[in-house]
């Protein structure tokens, strides 16, 4: 550009534009001057003050914004700034120009079309709070350029006290703890419901609150983004209204869908893995459970340490120069691996504390009977109730991790071991699954399974078999096993004969009751002869 050209631009930076306006007709004057002079499209950023905070040069069909401020970047608030910028002719609000205002959180976005030299119309819009119709914007009807005469500073104002309305009336925690809950799948959308419904429970159970869901079904996801950007613009729409400051996501994310959702929603984003080993660190309280959390956090953490750019390459390379030059990365990496390294070691040991205890057990002859079950079925419960325990149960998920042994006896005379295990669930994270290895090995030596089930739920037949399925994998379904249908007070007639029909083998219980369990108890004693 022109010196003159560049002076001309720098003096946009002392116009004040009205505050509750959009511009005056002098000023829709000078951009539509400017943009015909150096032939480019003209974005000037606003704030709620009418000062220009920047001036934007694009080229003749759009404008780039750079990073912004994070002034007032409250999850459910605008940002305080609006965009008014030019476009060479005749040409409405484009998408582009929407995106950048819900991916940015401006306050409004205005457009002038400007046709041989001068403004001829002009097109505004702006976020919508939540709304019956779930539209995301509002998108008014281009005017003549000097008949722009929307109160933009009113309508802002009316929004967010719209949006702190509708919070308040939600009454769903602090900010930190709002969460949007997100599924893109292969998969039907009942089947993204129910699972979305188990991400929330999980959610709860990790101290969040989930203030919405959103879900699409894709035949294949976006390698970027997960999802395409059209929808991305709702899902950050869907986060504003919700106030939602943390994103989580059903399905596993890699690194870089990570990295990229973060950088455009300016969110935190989780995945289900991610949320699964925050659970399972919140809860874990022995040294062992520790250390098995611990290590599955280091094996899904290790891939994701990446630099922010490519200038962290090795100022030195090559024998005897790799030391002065590492990098902060690769310091990292190479600690975590020591520290993997270690975790193996000890869980080694713990491993092997665990076998001679059950070798123990085997020598005093005593049988053990192992409660296996999807997380929150009542285990903890059942093994409170038959041994007048106080092990932990919460009507959470993974509310137990580290495995519980009571002996018990019977009024036959007969003592027994009874096991308590971690809860089981679908997609179970593989580290997580290696890492629990210690935990589970108690199983191994179990005479007898007890599988006990949450007949109320609406999905007991997939939890039932995502259990039986991981037995499978660790080759325990060859060990007896019986199951306990339990919270079968919750069940109407119709549901009792359902349940009966489903698992002909089942055995009703209610966990808390003492008397119903006496069916359990004689079923045990038959099966260990």
């Amino acid at each position: 550009m022109k010196p003159n050209q560049i002076k001309r631009l720098s003096r946009l930076y002392q116009r004040q534009f009205p505050m509750n306006g959009n511009y005056t007709n002098e000023q829709a004057r000078e951009l539509a001057e400017l943009t015909t002079d150096i032939g480019r499209q003209l974005g000037l950023i606003v704030d709620r003050q009418g000062k220009v905070v920047l001036v934007l040069v694009g080229d003749n069909r759009s404008i780039y914004i750079p990073e912004l401020p994070r002034t007032r970047m409250a999850s459910g608030r605008l940002r305080g700034l609006r965009l008014l910028h030019t476009h060479l002719g005749e040409e409405t609000l484009s998408q582009e120009d929407l995106m950048d205002m819900v991916f940015l959180r401006l306050d409004s976005v205005t457009a002038i079309n400007v046709v041989e030299g001068f403004p001829e119309t002009a097109q505004a819009a702006h976020l919508l709070p939540p709304n019956p119709d779930e539209k995301s914007y509002e998108i008014f009807s281009p005017v003549r350029w000097d008949r722009m005469e929307l109160d933009l500073g009113q309508i802002v104002e009316a929004l967010e006290d719209e949006f702190s309305r509708q919070l308040d009336a939600r009454d769903i925690g602090t900010e930190e703890n709002r969460v949007l809950l997100v599924s893109v799948d292969k998969t039907s959308r009942p089947v993204q419901e129910l699972s979305l419904e188990e991400l929330a429970e999980l959610a709860d159970t990790a101290g969040l609150k989930a203030a919405g869901t959103m879900i699409q079904r894709v035949r294949k996801q976006n390698p970027k983004f997960i999802m395409g950007k059209g929808k991305l613009a709702e899902l950050e729409v869907k986060a504003l209204q919700a106030n939602a400051s943390v994103i989580i996501f059903d399905q596993e994310l890699s690194p870089t869908q990570i990295r990229n959702l973060a950088e455009i929603t300016e969110r935190k984003i989780l995945d289900r893995t991610q949320l699964i080993l925050d659970i399972f660190a919140q809860h874990a309280t022995s040294a062992s459970g520790k250390l098995q959390v611990e290590m599955a956090q280091l094996k899904y953490t290790l891939p994701r340490l990446v630099g922010k750019n490519r200038a962290m390459s090795r100022l030195m390379g090559g024998i005897g120069g790799r030391g002065p030059g590492e990098t902060k990365l690769e310091i990292d990496r190479r600690r975590a691996n020591e520290r993997l390294t270690r975790l193996k070691n000890e869980l080694k040991q713990v491993r092997k504390r665990r076998t001679q205890t059950r070798e123990r057990r085997a020598k005093a002859g005593l049988p053990i009977v192992s409660l296996v079950g999807y997380t929150n079925a009542g285990k903890s419960t059942l093994l409170n109730t038959l041994t007048q325990s106080k092990v932990l149960a919460e009507d959470k998920l993974f509310a137990t991790l580290d495995p519980t042994s009571r002996r018990i006896r019977f009024p036959q005379e007969r003592e027994v071991v009874l096991t308590d295990t971690v809860g089981f669930i679908r997609r179970l994270p593989p580290d997580l699954k290696e890492a629990f290895r210690a935990t589970l090995e108690e199983l191994e030596s179990a005479d007898l399974l007890v599988l006990v089930c949450d007949a109320s739920h609406p999905e007991v037949e997939e939890q039932v078999e995502a259990v039986r399925a991981i037995l499978r994998e660790m080759d325990l379904d060859e060990i007896p096993a019986i199951l306990v249908l339990n919270k079968w007070d919750q069940l109407d007639e119709d549901s009792r004969e359902t349940m009966q029909n489903v698992f002909p083998e089942g055995i009703p219980a209610v966990a808390v009751d003492r008397p119903t369990l006496e069916p359990v108890v004689n079923a045990i004693l038959e099966r260990l002869g």
